[in-house]
């Protein structure tokens, strides 16, 4: 089975449209996005309704409960005072021309989806988060400690962990003891479709492959696929510069910071 995963495209509607086209072409079975759908662009609507139209399964993003509860709080952690001054316009700038229709739908995403496998005697967890399944604004970035991340891991009881929020994926395993045996637990961050910051321009998300062999006791059973795909990034960052948003997110994207 086939898993396309998607997170942070942040009403940078070029890049999602590429990506449905990047996507579409390798026939998934299932789809997923894992929130924070606007913000920081101008297409919060266009965006909210081409995931809609699609009957894609959705999780709130911080950004998006903000915007759902037409809130001044994105649940962002900005470093500087310019940087919270930018994200305050681009706070405001969503909710002014977000539709009632599409803020409703963002209000009324869930927190979180699980899903089970039954693949063998044991089964396979997988949780579907935005931030961590703590907290919807956590930041899990890659130099977390595995002890940090393993008590994430038990206290959700999952056994792959996907997630979003810090626009920079990577895919990392922890080996513990289960009944005995060596097993593994996967953390995956998707990455950014609109608003990457490893330094790549490109959109990001992941497909996943689970098989008839898939388990949590075998490391290279569950195949995971990073794909970076390319977008009109100049046509996203002149959007910004011919709205009122502040020009800087405009150099952002295309630097992909």
């Amino acid at each position: 089975m086939k898993i396309a995963l998607f997170s942070d495209i942040h009403s940078n509607l070029p890049a999602l449209e590429a990506m449905f086209e990047d996507i579409e072409s390798k026939k998934p079975d299932a789809i997923y996005c894992l929130g924070d759908l606007v913000g920081y662009n101008i297409w919060p609507n266009e965006v909210v309704n081409e995931i809609r139209k699609r009957g894609i399964s959705t999780i709130a993003g911080n950004y998006d409960f903000g915007v759902g509860r037409n809130s001044d709080d994105c649940g962002c952690a900005y470093k500087t005072d310019e940087d919270k001054a930018m994200g305050a316009q681009s706070i405001a700038f969503t909710n002014k021309v977000i539709n009632e229709t599409e803020r409703n739908y963002l209000r009324t995403l869930p927190s979180h989806i699980q899903l089970e496998y039954q693949l063998h005697n044991d089964p396979l967890f997988l949780l579907l988060v935005h931030g961590s399944p703590r907290r919807i604004n956590e930041y899990l970035f890659e130099d977390r400690e595995e002890k940090s991340m393993l008590r994430i891991f038990e206290s959700a009881q999952a056994d792959m962990l996907f997630f979003g929020h810090t626009h920079k994926p990577y895919h990392k395993t922890f080996e513990y003891e289960h009944q005995g045996r060596k097993a593994y637990r996967h953390a995956i961050n998707l990455g950014s479709v609109g608003k990457p910051k490893d330094g790549d321009s490109r959109g990001c998300y992941v497909m996943l492959n689970i098989n008839d062999r898939s388990s949590k006791y075998e490391k290279e059973s569950l195949e995971i696929e990073f794909i970076r795909f390319n977008y009109d990034v100049e046509k996203a960052a002149k959007a910004i510069e011919s709205s009122i948003l502040p020009n800087a997110y405009a150099e952002m994207l295309r630097a992909g910071v």
